[in-house]
């Protein structure tokens, strides 16, 4: 986590000083009359350029400790808050070390336990005012992050932390199983087998733990879908083409299959296609990673679908998209075997231990 303290006055200093020696990778900033007086090294700036500083900080960093009033705080970040999704980690601290008070992103963003770290380093009280925290529950945004687990629809997340505080019944599809080890037996949660069975009981709210694509009109009210990121794409494609066609090709065959690109944790392909372009921009919109295997790996796999004349003739492999997706998927099993546009070759690979409804 990159995490950058800022303090204004002397006290607050000492306070950053101590907190950025306990927190690793922490960065001090702090006003330039008080920047050269021992301790951690400090980055000076000037207290009339404070708004700018947070500013900058903000799309750098993933936590803020400002060592400062709340008030200052909050007016200094106003313009900037955003999501709970993509806004950094705020903490406030009083200069005297008395409090430290997990202000924004406490779930997600991770505010809530910098906050417990920062007070443990200074010997300051916690704050925290997340209301399943205060009430000894476990979160859905909080499930969701620890499983690395993508959130579908940030507004179901509300809704059913507000049934669970409510005393509500959940209905829960999760084959996985660690939603169920999640809650340990708290919360009044259901748990079933299939949507349909969730869907056909009396519950006020849902969460599907799935990498299958749900039609709109097949979406409750109330649902909140996590998606776990299980799937590989093996692609294969003719040289330059362009970075639309494969997107327009692979969400087009995803929805085919009733799959979430979201799921999707990363794509195989040949080492001859580290330098195609379309690909490489394909992985960075969807923000993907990307592995490249070369022809005696791809040899080694055995695989359904034919050998590929056209890719043994370009670089002597029986194919690409299959044993690449086997390959990434680390001996997952093929949910969709090779398909073909004209420049386009796709397959989809599950990771072993990922299978969801």
């Amino acid at each position: 986590m990159r995490v950058a303290v800022i303090a204004i006055t002397r006290n607050g200093g000492l306070l950053g000083q101590k907190l950025v020696q306990g927190l690793a990778g922490a960065e001090l900033h702090l006003s330039r009359r008080y920047a050269g007086q021992g301790g951690a090294p400090a980055k000076p700036f000037d207290p009339a350029d404070l708004k700018e500083l947070v500013s900058s900080l903000w799309q750098e960093h993933d936590a803020l400790v400002c060592v400062m009033a709340t008030g200052i705080v909050v007016r200094t970040i106003a313009p900037l808050v955003k999501s709970k999704e993509s806004d950094p980690a705020v903490v406030v601290m009083d200069d005297a070390g008395t409090f430290a008070i997990s202000l924004l992103s406490g779930h997600l963003g991770g505010a809530n336990e910098l906050a417990e770290r920062c007070a443990f380093i200074s010997g300051a009280r916690p704050v925290i005012t997340t209301a399943t925290d205060v009430n000894r529950l476990p979160s859905f945004d909080m499930l969701a992050k620890e499983q690395g687990w993508l959130i579908d629809n940030l507004s179901g997340v509300k809704t059913l932390n507000r049934l669970l505080l409510d005393g509500e019944e959940i209905a829960v599809v999760d084959h996985g199983g660690q939603t169920r080890s999640w809650f340990h037996g708290r919360g009044k949660l259901s748990f079933h087998d299939t949507f349909s069975q969730a869907l056909a009981g009396s519950a006020h709210g849902f969460l599907f733990v799935t990498n299958r694509h749900l039609p709109p009109q097949s979406r409750p009210d109330n649902l909140l879908v996590l998606r776990p990121r299980n799937l590989v794409l093996g692609i294969g494609c003719n040289r330059t083409t362009p970075l639309e066609e494969i997107d327009e090709f692979v969400t087009t065959q995803l929805r085919r299959i009733f799959l979430s690109l979201k799921s999707v944790l990363r794509i195989a392909t040949a080492t001859a296609k580290r330098d195609e372009p379309g690909l490489l921009a394909f992985a960075q919109r969807h923000g993907l990673e990307i592995c490249f295997y070369d022809s005696q790996e791809l040899n080694r796999v055995a695989v359904p679908s034919r050998p590929s004349k056209h890719a043994m003739a370009a670089i002597g492999a029986i194919g690409v998209a299959e044993p690449a997706a086997l390959l990434a998927s680390g001996g997952g099993r093929l949910l969709l075997q090779k398909v073909k546009s004209p420049n386009v070759t796709l397959a989809v690979a599950e990771i072993p231990g990922g299978e969801h409804a």
